[in-house]
């Protein structure tokens, strides 16, 4: 009773105000962690964690170290359901696994994580301290979640290839391997002004120390310095293949214990198949994830057990005790849960009449109401609706033509054949500066003869203007909408076959095509049809009524939450990683390729050290990525930009774009936080 009383007191402060709550499994106890503490773990213990959004809305977490007892994860499972039932059973709930944290967790801690050795069984406490007796060595990984691990103080931990922190109390000494890059330098520096400011309270000093430059203080804790290994992969051998892999089971305890039964066993899934009734498991096991989903209608002992149901689903198909679980109420699902569905559509983004989930990528962002005039002022307004300005530039037109462009007659600018491909080149003024965009137009029925050469005449094109135009890949079907605002007033144009060249009309493409028309339609697709300048009422009923024209997509049904991943074969192979939590400028490695996914464009940013494979290879990762997308995103505009010249439409995505954050070489900014 007093054990429970005292658990009650404590979610007495949970969720009252929004932003993280954190505490720690201490002999069957909750015990609060100092916020100046946050992002320390011990690997022998079990903690909770709590987000709380101003909504509000919250999200719990149970994260597990290492080597924490069975008792104390088993604590952490009842603490977190007592703190949803407290919370009225609607937070999303997560299982945490040290090294293997979902997104929305290291979102948290944007400095990076902890790890350090020991627990509480082992006398180990969280206590604001300026110690100077501390005497550890952390071990730095990752390029956007940013993990420290406390190892071994011997020269044998190191490594060529990273970053380690030899923490002293009045010295924190940061070493980087002589093969380690700048980015990963820029992001172990981060974290040790955080080890300086938050755990010492700004008492300490830091030094920067090269492979090889060693200093007496170094070789006095670590002995003489031995020969340092050679640098390792960031991360295990990801098969991508697994990520869309996952079935569909029913949850019942109409037996009187929990049981799952096969809904469908392969995926993409269908939003229906959910009933508001049931709870479901969905498994990416493959992929070290499992969700339940709990219908809003279902029994209360099944909602309850949800977290239990998934625990006992891991160890009947033997997965790895690494798994995460994420436990979703109807209206809280993540996008990680959503992207298995083709068809899936959220409901106003809420839970019932006030809940709004809002944390993060889950964020419903708020639409912005179109205004040409003010498109160069209102860089937000020009992402969301994908407008650099109102289209009142410079148009060229050029046809890919047996391996070369020929000029198209602008009398026709407007008309494009689907048999074709297309180069359009878009001058306009952005202040006093001429900025360029070069819109690559494939037709559904071009060769791949003219694909390849469409791609190549684009690069040859960009080259000639010294490579600082915008590129922009378009399939016949998804064009942009400020393409399409490109010809002066007329309509955009498609014929649906045949090409524009002398007899190259073929016998399809002389027939009107007949197609599914609303006044939604944003291209008239045709094969030869009088396009006339006056619309009677008929015209307009038999299209379902005239209404307001929509200038993008986004806005017919709400404005997605942004996504950015890092393209990097810094390892070895190119690998990609989304970056966690709310992305800033910052989180744009310069020596990377960057992927952002505003839901109907994707944008890849080319950093200016990123090397020649990380190049070559993101367009065709950029073009998997939306192809293999079960929600039918394929053949989406990809928009190749270079660092230093972004348009309005990528950096509305950011908050405070800086245009000169890369005027000053960002590793020696925080050097001189040093």
């Amino acid at each position: 009773l007093v054990q429970c009383l005292y658990i009650r007191l404590e979610f007495e402060t949970a969720g009252k105000a929004p932003g993280l709550q954190i505490w720690r499994i201490e002999n069957m106890d909750l015990k609060p962690v100092p916020k100046n503490l946050y992002g320390n773990f011990y690997t022998g213990d079990a903690y909770l964690l709590l987000y709380t959004t101003t909504a509000p809305s919250y999200y719990i977490h149970m994260w597990m170290g290492n080597e924490c007892s069975q008792d104390e994860s088993g604590a952490a499972a009842i603490f977190s359901t007592q703190l949803d039932d407290f919370l009225g059973g609607g937070p999303v709930q997560f299982r945490e696994v040290q090294n293997n944290e979902s997104l929305t967790f290291l979102g948290y801690f944007k400095s990076g994580i902890k790890y350090k050795q020991g627990g509480v069984a082992s006398g180990f406490h969280h206590v604001l301290t300026n110690d100077v007796d501390v005497k550890r060595l952390l071990h730095i990984k990752g390029r956007r979640a940013i993990r420290a691990t406390e190892v071994e103080m011997s020269w044998s931990s190191f490594n060529k290839g990273d970053c380690f922190i030899v923490d002293l109390g009045k010295d924190i000494y940061q070493w980087c391997g002589s093969d380690c890059n700048r980015f990963e330098r820029l992001k172990a520096s981060q974290l040790a002004i955080d080890i300086r400011d938050n755990e010492r309270n700004g008492r300490a000093k830091l030094i920067m120390v090269e492979d090889g430059t060693e200093p007496d203080a170094l070789t006095k804790v670590l002995g003489p310095k031995s020969s340092i290994a050679p640098a390792t992969p960031d991360d295990e051998e990801v098969d991508t293949s697994n990520k869309k892999k996952a079935g569909l089971y029913m949850i019942s305890d109409a037996s009187g214990s929990m049981k799952t039964s096969v809904v469908v066993q392969t995926s993409p899934f269908k939003q229906e198949m959910l009933s508001l009734d049931e709870c479901y498991i969905l498994d990416n096991g493959v992929d070290k994830n499992v969700f339940v989903w709990k219908g809003p209608n279902a029994n209360t002992s099944e909602r309850k057990a949800a977290m239990k149901a998934a625990e006992q689903f891991i160890k009947e198909k033997n997965y790895s005790s690494k798994t995460q679980i994420q436990v979703l109420p109807a209206g809280g699902e993540t996008t990680l849960f959503k992207q298995f569905f083709s068809n899936w559509k959220d409901k106003d983004q809420t839970t019932g009449p006030t809940k709004a989930y809002t944390i993060g990528k889950i964020a419903h962002v708020e639409q912005i109401p179109f205004d040409a005039s003010s498109l160069h002022n209102n860089k937000a307004m020009a992402a969301q609706h994908n407008m650099v300005d109102d289209g009142s530039g410079k148009v060229q037109i050029w046809r890919v033509e047996g391996g070369g462009r020929v000029p198209v007659d602008p009398s026709t600018y407007g008309q494009f054949f689907g048999g074709d491909c297309y180069l359009i080149l878009y001058s306009y003024k952005q202040g006093s500066r001429e900025q360029h965009i070069i819109y690559t137009w494939s037709g559904l029925k071009s060769t791949q003869d003219e694909l390849a050469a469409s791609a190549f005449l684009t690069v040859q094109l960009d080259d000639s203007m010294g490579g600082a135009p915008v590129q922009v890949r378009v399939t016949q079907g998804q064009e942009p909408p400020h393409l399409m605002s490109l010809f002066k007033g007329k309509p955009m144009i498609i014929h649906t076959g045949g090409t524009s060249r002398k007899d190259g009309q073929t016998k399809t493409a002389t027939r009107a095509v007949e197609c599914n028309v609303s006044h939604e339609s944003p291209i008239t697709s045709i094969g030869r049809c009088k396009v006339c300048s006056v619309s009677s009422a008929g015209f307009w009923s038999a299209l379902g009524g005239k209404k307001e024209y929509q200038t993008s997509s986004t806005l017919r049904n709400m404005v997605k939450p942004p996504r950015l991943f890092g393209c990097s074969n810094k390892t070895g192979r190119l690998m990609v990683e989304e970056v966690p939590g709310d992305f800033t400028q910052s989180d744009l490695a310069t020596d990377d390729v960057m992927l952002l996914d505003t839901w109907d464009q994707i944008f890849l940013w080319i950093g200016k050290e990123a090397n020649e494979v990380e190049k070559t290879e993101s367009p065709k990762i950029a073009k998997d990525y939306v192809d293999s997308d079960p929600s039918g995103r394929r053949g989406l505009p990809i928009t190749t930009i270079k660092q230093g010249a972004e348009p309005p439409t990528f950096t509305g995505w950011f908050q405070a774009w800086d245009p000169h954050m890369w005027d000053t070489d960002p590793l020696e900014k925080i050097r001189a936080r040093f």
